[in-house]
């Protein structure tokens, strides 16, 4: 009990100091809660500079000699998937900022008609299975890349002799030395998330596939045909979100990957209660009023909660944040 009284006197000791200090430079808050509010208008540039890390996650795959077990063909509709994934959000905001609404609108529609297509063929010519955002599973770059220094042992290749000197941290264990089993056990574990296949889907798991990659385009012409304000899209949208859900939650997945993807969309299905009508509704005014508790009653929660609280009805206007 010494130890936590300890620790919540030092607490409130920064609390005071910081609360002291916000007294005394209220404009030195100010900036920084503007720094803060500006950084998170760049959301939209570090999506797209994520094309970066595809790229660079392509020449490492290839210098690491595991290019996925998939047709070329294949491999590139995946990439283009995920270019257009990390570039839509930038593509709407560019589209509204140079040539308004109405052609910001149509940069959606076609972004989404082709992630369409591209995942349609994915899950019907090249049998991919349910598929992950992003489509193409980011390298573990620590990992991975000191497997492979484990796997050549960092050797040194004499530039006169050509002999390959290894050194000492290269040799393996002690255990693989007596049992030869664990390097064997993680080298085959490896393999086989490297080069898993799919869990083939049945009749009724693709259909339902077929249905969440519909969606986006159900959604965007009830939105063309009801409008904005309508509740129809918003419930049309959630129940074939909902019904492709509860088909492929009861699928018996055989890979990580496909686990964490359902998981993924299960947490995704809480956005519904950000999403407009519902949000303008029922969520926001209950939303804005917990934020603003915090911000005034906690120390240095302000510093987010208030940004926050001014951000969200930008990332209400954004499309591909809120349907994307």
């Amino acid at each position: 009990m010494s130890h936590v009284k300890v620790y919540v006197d030092k607490l409130n000791a920064v609390c005071e100091r910081y609360s002291e200090y916000v007294s005394r430079n209220p404009a030195v808050t100010a900036q920084l809660e503007n720094t803060v509010r500006t950084l998170s208008y760049l959301i939209a540039v570090y999506s797209a500079s994520n094309l970066l890390v595809l790229f660079n996650d392509s020449i490492l795959r290839k210098r690491l000699r595991r290019a996925p077990p998939t047709p070329v063909s294949q491999q590139r509709l995946l990439t283009w998937l995920s270019v257009l994934e990390h570039v839509e959000v930038f593509l709407e905001m560019g589209a509204n900022k140079l040539w308004g609404e109405s052609v910001r609108w149509l940069v959606i529609a076609l972004v989404q008609i082709f992630k369409a297509i591209f995942r349609i063929l994915l899950l019907l010519w090249y049998k991919s299975g349910i598929q992950t955002s992003p489509p193409i599973i980011p390298l573990d770059r620590t990992k991975d890349l000191e497997d492979d220094k484990q796997q050549d042992g960092g050797c040194f290749v004499g530039q006169r002799s050509g002999r390959v000197i290894r050194p000492l941290g290269s040799a393996p264990s002690q255990q693989a030395w007596l049992w030869g089993v664990p390097s064997q056990t993680l080298s085959r574990l490896k393999e086989e998330k490297l080069h898993s296949m799919p869990t083939p889907l049945g009749l009724q798991e693709t259909i339902a596939e077929f249905v969440y990659i519909g969606r986006p385009l159900l959604h965007l012409l009830c939105l063309g045909l009801c409008g904005k304000q309508s509740w129809k899209p918003w419930i049309i949208s959630g129940v074939l979100e909902v019904s492709s859900f509860a088909v492929l939650r009861d699928t018996k997945f055989q890979n990580r990957w496909e686990r964490v993807e359902m998981r993924r969309r299960a947490f995704l299905l809480l956005y519904y209660l950000l999403r407009s009508p519902f949000y303008d509704t029922y969520s926001e005014e209950k939303l804005v009023f917990l934020l603003r508790l915090l911000a005034d009653h906690i120390p240095g929660v302000g510093l987010v909660a208030r940004p926050l609280m001014s951000y969200l009805p930008v990332w209400q206007k954004i499309y591909f944040y809120n349907w994307g």
